[in-house]
């Protein structure tokens, strides 16, 4: 078997060995700075912390936590994100569906997918964008953060490219037995294509949660910013002007040991969901239902 040569296995620990050092290569960064985050002030400017904190404090992580704004801008984050990716996957599921078909069952299929595809081309700015929002009475609001980005269409050729390789015999079947297009695409579709859905909903939680220029934008006021547009608004002010913002005593605390304790607070949420959603991403974007 060509599994059992003396190339493939040189192959494989190759492979192994590459994977390593880039594995290596991810893991020491991300440990230097969660050393620095738990670090006392001196060591971390004098830049002496390596993989293992020097002098021992929970300093960043008490004074970050201990300050009401952060929490609030967490619970905006926490509602933005379930919000925007519910009401994102939705639309795009609805919207992939009728897409995925042929010209002749869906005429319009391809005006609509033109429609599409120029909106991924080419934008209005930002200076209409904003107008628009400010028109529809959304500044100030969360929706300012969620409706505007409600179809990614990235995704949606994704979701369209899944359903295209659904087997057509399930769907044909289902319309034998006298099924809707809305039982079809609630009872076949959707089960199916789990795998795909939690993948794109992976990517849509961690752009919710990543995305702070928007709020910047939209929301007037930091008490009402989501989390990423909080911690880089404190960023900022810790970097510039080294003066007390929303709670913070910046003189007291170390940029270093604060921008790493940031980055963690910031990624927790989003390495906590990925472990629940790791099966589906075990078992692939396309799902065999038929045997032929």
């Amino acid at each position: 078997m060509y599994y059992k040569t003396t190339a493939y296995r040189t192959f494989n620990v190759f492979n192994y060995i590459v994977l390593a050092l880039i594995a290596v290569a991810c893991l020491l960064p991300m440990i230097h700075t969660l050393a620095v985050s738990f670090s006392g002030r001196g060591p971390a400017n004098a830049f002496q912390v390596g993989l293992w904190p020097v002098d021992f404090t929970f300093d960043a992580y008490r004074k970050t936590l201990n300050n009401p704004n952060f929490l609030h801008s967490l619970w905006v984050s926490v509602i933005r994100t379930i919000a925007g990716t519910a009401i994102g996957m939705s639309v795009i599921f609805l919207a992939a569906y009728p897409l995925s078909k042929d010209n002749s069952v869906f005429k319009a299929r391809s005006f609509y997918s033109w429609y599409f595809i120029i909106t991924l081309l080419f934008n209005g700015g930002l200076v209409p964008s904003y107008i628009v929002v400010q028109k529809l009475g959304l500044l100030n609001s969360i929706w300012s953060l969620i409706l505007p980005v409600a179809v990614n269409i990235w995704l949606l050729v994704l979701m369209m490219s899944f359903f295209r390789s659904v087997p057509k015999e399930l769907e044909e079947a289902a319309l034998i037995d006298g099924a809707s297009q809305l039982k079809i695409l609630t009872l076949i579709f959707l089960p199916v294509s789990l795998p795909s859905v939690a993948t794109l909903s992976l990517f849509m939680m961690v752009f919710h949660w990543n995305s702070w220029f928007d709020a910047l934008i939209y929301i007037g006021d930091i008490r009402d910013y989501p989390l990423a547009t909080f911690l880089q608004t404190i960023l900022i002010q810790l970097d510039t002007m080294k003066v007390s913002m929303s709670g913070f005593d910046a003189e007291n605390m170390s940029n270093r040991t604060v921008k790493a304790a940031q980055v963690f607070i910031g990624a927790l949420p989003i390495l906590m969901v990925y472990p629940f959603l790791q099966k589906y991403f075990v078992k692939g974007i396309v799902v065999g239902a038929v045997k032929e």
